[in-house]
């Protein structure tokens, strides 16, 4: 999981198992920025992260969660005008097409967990400094 800037720089990377849901991730990998002092105003995300808890977590945070809402939602929480900054989302896709460049980590050579993301991490590293 990754969270990108407006600009589709890293500001955050983590991993975990296949089986866990995404919208459980998303605390856990804005935890481990590399900005420490500093958190999104407003995260983008798609179908799969409208959720009312993770609503609720990101508010306390201090962080407007922008999400389509999931076909089988009952009750509409965010109107259309919300949606509209839903169409830059893919520049956070532009960040993978980055980061799978690095043919380590598009083929999962490493086995070890700590080894893949610190992989992950220098990847980010060598974007961020492409960039300056």
């Amino acid at each position: 999981m990754a969270v990108a800037d407006r600009s589709g720089l890293p500001l955050a990377v983590g991993i975990e198992s296949g089986q866990r849901n995404e919208q459980k991730l998303v605390v856990g990998t804005l935890k481990q920025s590399f900005l420490r002092r500093q958190l999104p105003k407003i995260l983008i995300g798609d179908k799969a992260y409208d959720s009312d808890p993770l609503d609720r977590e990101l508010a306390a945070m201090g962080i407007d969660m922008v999400s389509p809402h999931h076909p089988r939602r009952r009750r509409k929480t965010q109107d259309g005008r919300k949606l509209r900054r839903y169409k830059r989302r893919w520049k956070v896709e532009r960040l993978f097409a980055w980061i799978f460049r690095f043919r380590r980590l598009v083929t999962r050579y490493e086995h070890k967990a700590e080894n893949f993301l610190g992989l992950l991490q220098l990847a980010c590293a060598q974007i961020l400094w492409r960039q300056l």
